[in-house]
């Protein structure tokens, strides 16, 4: 008898186990009735998996990435770019010094972290790339497509960028730095070296490094403008193949490869700008530099100008819009906190930005007292500052070789990790929307990267200098602006804040707080579209140099300018074609998540209440 008994009781526990391990992973409830004979007799009831159980089970389903750190070091990679060594410093030192960063934080905290938070979490919640986010209001999509263009865009004359700076360091392997002095093939009549030339600030002449970039890597005195390019010369080109292969095998495998990259190419940059901060500060006029760097006018600050260059400086230095955060974002974790991801890697990026003016203005003050001029006559931003004036610099310096070296791998980090993040967002973001290519992400990256090869090779011509400069001017200018402008409104107005802070919520067990909602509502969406009408207002045709584009040239900038923009109002049309019913019903499905189509046919249209457009 007691035997008996202890046979029910295990068939007891194997049942109740069984129960167990199904409710938790097919949601099928097991409701244990009688026991007839050596018979279970069992009723089954099947449960809606909740929200947050559909979104990890899709989370088990899609690639993640194998470290919290590959994810913070491929955002920081990405942000922290070129820019931040030639764009920041100069902005600071001819706005004002340190009163410049008044309004550069000002920015950074009403607009910058909250559209970068935002970015963040619209990934991180949707697990999609810039379109398929767009499920929570389809009529949007369309602004997915134009970060996506976007992206591809500036791949075409950024890597142009990175195969420049890889001519550089093998033109280092040499015991005398090839643009050092005036005797070489490529230099003109109007080439003198400092040292010899007490004008040099004179116009008609040029320095041995300039020349060596506009000439010795460029030749572009082969080239009469745009419409005369010539054919790819061989050199660049070879370098641009190298350029892209890395950038290849760093994505053709997803997040798992490209996290693994990032632990150098993140990494390697403030290595070497500590490097070269402390070889700087101990040159003569080095701390000249960096007091002018500091000094401070808060008069400049009356200057609406000033506001308007730290607006735009926070714009682009972050990284917002071109699709790579919420393709990011999209491969983490569920449960990822967001939130202080975004303060951190936000504020890192603007840190690296101010520090790295200590590392430039060290070496300009140092060339200002070497050749006893002004530091204004020195000191400038884009590509003369690293292609001509810190080569210069460190031409000077003993072992300069070496130091041209480690200076140019810093700028190849720089640039190979922004890259990847662009490539990925274009990647990321059309295989989610066409799903056939999931099972072909090698082939699809090659396709895209043989692509932009393709069309970067128009940028290392002789007259490749035009081309990249007319792209580096309208590819990813008011188009940006323009996109993250539709991006706040989509999500803050139509798909409501209120929701999307639910959204966050879930993922991270906190709400947004008033401040968060706030910005995202009115402050952002305001700030973006001053910056549009900015943008528009004080357009200025392109040039380079003495050069200016013809009319046509700009209509082809404008041209591709619309086209990345123009994909936000063709996909509305396309959507609200394409859907069954009358407007107000096509209307009402284009607006409501598609998770929630059910509530439409119901009548229920959150859009459709005050209490939607009013609530924070």
């Amino acid at each position: 008898m007691s035997h008996a008994v202890e046979l029910d009781r295990q068939s007891l526990i194997i049942v109740l186990y069984v129960k167990l391990i199904v409710v938790m992973t097919l949601q099928v409830e097991l409701i244990l009735v009688k026991e007839q004979n050596g018979v279970q007799f069992t009723s089954t009831t099947l449960v809606n998996p909740t929200a947050s159980q559909t979104n990890t089970s899709v989370e088990e389903e899609r690639e993640t990435w194998g470290k919290k750190i590959d994810f913070l070091l491929s955002v920081i990679g990405f942000a922290v770019d070129l820019a931040n060594v030639w764009r920041f410093p100069y902005l600071c030192y001819k706005n004002g010094g340190g009163a410049f960063l008044v309004p550069y934080l000002f920015f950074m905290v009403i607009a910058g972290m909250p559209l970068f938070y935002m970015e963040l979490a619209l990934g991180q919640y949707n697990r999609e790339g810039a379109a398929g986010v767009w499920k929570i209001c389809p009529i949007f999509k369309g602004v997915g497509f134009t970060v996506i263009l976007i992206s591809l865009y500036v791949g075409f004359y950024y890597n142009v960028i990175i195969s420049w700076a890889l001519f550089y360091l093998f033109s280092s392997f040499t015991s005398e730095l090839p643009w050092v002095h005036c005797n070489n093939t490529w230099n003109s009549p109007n080439c003198s070296d400092w040292a010899d030339n007490s004008s040099v600030s004179d116009i008609y002449k040029a320095t041995p490094a300039q020349e060596y970039f506009e000439r010795g890597v460029l030749h572009i005195q082969d080239s009469n403008g745009i419409d005369d390019l010539g054919r790819p010369r061989w050199q660049l080109t070879s370098c641009l193949a190298v350029v892209i292969v890395l950038l290849y095998f760093s994505l053709w495998k997803g997040v798992k490869t490209s996290g693994k990259v990032v632990w150098i190419t993140a990494t390697m940059p403030y290595v070497v700008l500590t490097v070269l901060l402390l070889r700087g500060v101990t040159l003569p006029g080095a701390i000249d530099g960096i007091k002018a760097y500091l000094s401070v006018d808060f008069l400049r600050l009356c200057d609406a100008k000033v506001w308007i260059e730290a607006a735009t400086q926070i714009c682009f230095s972050l990284g917002v819009g071109f699709g790579v955060l919420i393709a990011f974002s999209s491969y983490n974790k569920f449960s990822n906190n967001c939130y202080r991801d975004a303060i951190i890697t936000s504020s890192i990026n603007s840190l690296t930005s101010f520090f790295s003016g200590f590392v430039v203005f060290s070496f300009l003050g140092y060339m200002s007292h070497k050749h006893d001029v002004a530091l204004d006559k020195v000191a400038r931003d884009g590509a003369g500052l690293v292609f001509v004036i810190y080569p210069e610099a460190i031409a000077t310096l003993p072992g300069s070789s070496v130091w041209a070296v480690i200076f140019f791998i810093m700028l190849l980090s720089l640039g190979i990790d922004s890259a990847m993040g662009g490539m990925e967002s274009v990647i990321t973001g059309l295989i989610d929307e066409f799903k056939f290519l999931h099972k072909h992400r090698e082939v699809f990256t090659l396709f895209i990267v043989i692509a932009t090869f393709l069309i970067s090779l128009f940028c290392v011509t002789n007259g490749g200098m035009y081309v990249f400069t007319l792209l580096d001017h309208f590819a990813a200018g008011t188009s940006i602006l323009f996109g993250v402008l539709i991006e706040a409104i989509g999500i803050a107005w139509f798909y409501g804040v209120d929701r999307f802070s639910d959204d966050i919520e879930e993922m991270i067990g906190q709400r947004p707080g008033r401040y968060w909602r706030l910005c995202w509502k009115f402050v952002s969406p305001c700030f973006l579209l001053f910056m549009v009408v900015v943008s528009f207002a004080t357009f200025n045709p392109p040039n380079y140099g003495s050069y200016m584009f013809p009319p046509w040239a700009n209509m082809v900038g404008w041209c591709l300018a619309i086209s990345s923009m123009t994909m936000v109002p063709l996909y509305a049309i396309y959507k609200l074609c394409t859907l069954p019913g009358k407007f107000c019903d096509r209307l009402a499905y284009a607006i409501t998540p598609e998770t929630e189509h059910h509530l439409v046919d119901n009548g229920e249209v959150r859009q459709f209440t005050l209490h939607h457009w009013l609530v924070v």
